[in-house]
């Protein structure tokens, strides 16, 4: 019996020429799983396998192979400090989102940090990495996360029972939807987003985004890609407070459209986008007209 470490150098090479990009991160992570670990160290990896591994571990190779995503087969995936479930018909978060969720918990532990108890929303919610985010990162914070897919609203229910404090509040709602979460209006401090904004004509080259990511959380409508984060803009101008922040993902060439949307509105002022990691710009910040009750600033 070959031992575990051979089996999992075997299936690098079995990724590796399926084109997927991280093969001995995924086949390490796959070995973990199958041994039930949270994480494996090569070097002290059994050897022989023990009884069953083989089996198990060819089949979960050959579906990643298919380039299912990693996160569905394992049923769960890291963001921040969490370790969230994942589910088919759900977006999986990415890395990149949790610079956009960095922005909103600075702004809700800045107003915690002046003595305020800051009301979070979270719309577009999927799996409720955000929300979630800022509800276990900023004690004193109230969190609201929405989501138009029932899927999305129970597992970030089962989410939040999980990982969260308890005190996440998580609604089904349409943004685009006039009377969405009617009785927060004019009262919220942060709004943040990360909807769906891929034009029709941009379908992902990743199969494992192209193919198993819902449409529903993909493509934002209209020829742009822009009417769900239009409408995202259009809610925040409801439900913001005075001085409240919004902080939208959007894609790299939709900075420009993003900003001139929020202007568009005449309910923001400092305007701007921020990059990601990598420097691209990926992220529309806006704050609601008229003096914020704590000054400060998200550049």
């Amino acid at each position: 019996m070959p031992g575990v470490r051979a089996l999992v150098e075997g299936a690098v090479r079995v990724l590796d020429e399926a084109g997927v990009p991280s093969p001995r991160v995924d086949a390490t992570a796959l070995a973990a799983f199958v041994l039930g670990l949270p994480r494996l160290e090569l070097a002290l990896a059994p050897d022989p396998a023990p009884e069953g591994f083989v089996e198990q571990f060819a089949a979960l190779v050959d579906r990643r192979r298919a380039r299912e995503p990693l996160q569905h087969i394992v049923g769960h995936t890291a963001f921040r400090y969490l370790t969230l479930r994942v589910e088919p018909r759900v977006f999986v978060p990415r890395p990149e989102t949790e610079v956009v969720a960095q922005v909103a918990i600075d702004e809700a532990a800045r107003l915690v940090a002046a003595g305020r108890s800051p009301l979070v929303v979270d719309l577009c919610c999927g799996t409720g990495a955000i929300a979630l985010s800022v509800d276990t990162e900023v004690p004193g914070a109230r969190v609201v996360a929405v989501d138009l897919s029932a899927e999305a609203v129970a597992l970030t229910r089962a989410n939040s029972g999980a990982v969260g404090t308890g005190r996440l509040r998580v609604e089904q709602g349409d943004v685009r939807a006039a009377d969405l979460l009617a009785d927060l209006v004019g009262t919220v401090d942060v709004l943040v987003s990360n909807p769906p904004y891929v034009p029709p004509h941009a379908v992902p080259r990743e199969p494992e985004v192209r193919d198993h990511d819902p449409d529903l959380a993909l493509y934002g409508g209209g020829a742009d890609g822009l009417d769900v984060p239009r409408a995202v803009i259009a809610a925040a101008s409801r439900l913001l407070a005075p001085g409240g922040l919004l902080v939208l993902e959007h894609a790299e060439v939709q900075d420009v459209d993003a900003r001139v949307a929020a202007a568009q509105t005449g309910a923001f002022v400092e305007i701007a986008t921020l990059p990601d990691l990598t420097g691209r710009p990926r992220m529309l910040v806006a704050r609601r007209s008229s003096a914020p009750h704590v000054a400060g600033s998200f550049a």
